[in-house]
């Protein structure tokens, strides 16, 4: 079976960086899939949930959905995997299991579109209701192959981000414990769960043209402790304090964590924090597929020892769709490991392949220039 595997495609983020609204970039990829594409797996973060009512990233989503449905061919199928910010998806199936006992929340659940949300089920209706299945937490795509939104990864991440924090904090409310040698698919729902069910509520109250509350807070504080804020004075007065509160936040048993916010470091971050989940829920795969953190990988110049999980799996990035400046690096244009345009392809026999489909278009067809200062990597 012939898949691809795209992640992070953020539809109906208000800032209008989802690629995918653009003609050039949706081409290319039904290009793609009329190029013999068996299953096509979408992995989290389809949808952007948290910027608005869902009612706003639907509208921009059915079209797009729709348009890929039609290049792929009458047999294939479709794997949708809620992630972080469109985590809703599965409200109608989280509420069913919640109200009687069911086993444990394993590597790989599957569900109708109709059985996991209303959400998911206009999905399902622009996917193609017949072929369109909800797997989560992560899907075997062979024996030797899983793949996962990688949302997870937040639970043991060095870097202080909102979600990281908020994980930290929700394991010292239920009693959670942080060496424990393993855990759970519902052990990271515990931590990470009622983050995002505040984040969506929140945004299903947002006024309209506004971002809800909440939205893009990792972001916004990264801009600042690298400089790409406006106001210089508050950015250095902030960048001068931050490794204080990282500090901090150590001694309060939040950690550990730090204060490096560089790109490697960024990497090296996540590519270790994926490592502890797979080893953590005994994931025995040689490789595992997932996306998360908008990075793709492993690229020529990567460190490929860096890119090795637990037992010396391989992990794979499979990257994003979304047109953000500020991530994009002192790179020439397609060349950032943050470009948009990832996949991973994956036939039934050999490793996972990494694909750059947009990696040969200008930014100008794909997005406005915002002026923020990018990551260096």
């Amino acid at each position: 079976m012939r898949t691809l595997v795209v992640s992070d495609l953020h539809l109906g983020i208000a800032t209008q960086a989802d690629v995918l609204r653009r003609a050039r970039a949706r081409d290319l990829l039904r290009e793609r899939l009329a190029r013999g594409v068996d299953r096509l797996v979408l992995l989290g973060d389809t949808l952007e949930l948290r910027h608005g009512p869902a009612r706003d990233a639907l509208a921009v989503a059915r079209p797009v959905l729709g348009e890929l449905a039609d290049a792929l061919g009458p047999d294939a199928q479709v794997l949708l995997l809620p992630g972080n910010h469109d985590h809703a998806l599965l409200d109608t199936w989280t509420e069913r299991r919640g109200r009687r006992p069911l086993a444990p929340l394993g590597l790989e659940q599957r569900c109708t579109p109709r059985q996991a949300s209303p959400l998911a089920e206009a999905l399902g209706r622009a996917l193609g209701v017949a072929r369109t299945e909800v797997a989560y937490p992560g899907v075997w795509l062979r024996d030797d192959v899983y793949a996962t939104h990688g949302h997870y990864l937040d639970v043991h991440g060095g870097v202080p981000t909102v979600e990281r924090l908020a994980a930290g904090v929700m394991g010292r409310l239920i009693g959670a414990d942080d060496d424990a040698p393993s855990m759970r698919p519902e052990d990271y729902e515990a931590r990470l769960a009622p983050l995002y069910a505040w984040n969506h509520a929140m945004a299903q109250r947002a006024d309209a043209g506004r971002v809800a509350a909440g939205a893009g807070g990792s972001i916004r504080v990264w801009r600042l402790l690298t400089g790409g804020g406006r106001r210089k004075i508050r950015y250095r007065a902030v960048a001068a304090a931050f490794p204080l509160v990282v500090a901090a936040l150590n001694r309060a048993g939040l950690g550990p964590l730090s204060a490096d916010l560089r790109g490697p470091e960024l990497r090296r971050s996540a590519l270790v924090a994926m490592g502890e989940v797979q080893r953590r829920l005994g994931i025995e795969a040689p490789h595992l597929v997932f996306g998360h953190t908008h990075r793709t990988g492993p690229l020529d110049g990567d460190v490929r020892g860096e890119w090795r999980g637990a037992a010396g799996a391989r992990l794979h990035n499979a990257g994003n769709w979304v047109y953000e400046t500020h991530f994009m690096g002192a790179h020439p244009a397609g060349t950032s490991p943050y470009w948009p345009g990832g996949a991973v392809a994956l036939d039934a026999e050999g490793p996972p392949r990494l694909e750059r489909l947009l990696g040969d278009v200008p930014g100008h067809e794909l997005g406005l220039e915002t002026g923020h200062r990018p990551r260096e990597e």
